[in-house]
């Protein structure tokens, strides 16, 4: 299939295509026109790649894992040994982002809590609020 029809049967935009192969994510053939024709399992790996990407991976981290993981009906399951190791190290770095975002959340909270209350109800009354 073409990248247009990639496009219409996964929901993702060519560019977005494009950009997965230049990434190694995607390896489609080339025709003698130069086009590139995609298999019907890349309609799989454009799905495992979105559900990777939602996890938080990188697209250089999805490239490593990729080749590791299968589909069943409960999800994607690692087959390589190495692979359980690399996806808790991912875990620990996003929990440590998530971490930080909710000091960051509170540090805000504790400065919005602290501005007078007449500040605070002109802020909330204030167009685009």
């Amino acid at each position: 299939m073409r990248i247009g029809e990639l496009a219409r049967r996964t929901g993702v935009h060519e560019r977005l295509l494009r950009y997965y192969e230049e990434q190694g994510l995607l390896c489609p053939q080339r025709r003698p026109s130069g086009y590139r024709e995609y298999a019907d399992d890349d309609v799989d790996a454009v799905r495992r790649i979105r559900s990777l990407l939602a996890a938080g991976l990188s697209t250089a981290t999805i490239a490593a894992v990729l080749p590791c993981l299968r589909d069943t009906a409960d999800g994607l399951v690692p087959t390589c040994s190495d692979l359980v190791a690399d996806l808790h190290r991912e875990r620990q770095r996003i929990a440590g982002s998530i971490a930080e975002l909710e000091a960051s959340l509170g540090a805000l909270d504790r400065v919005i809590a602290a501005a007078p209350e007449d500040v605070r109800r002109r802020a909330l009354a204030a167009p685009g609020r």
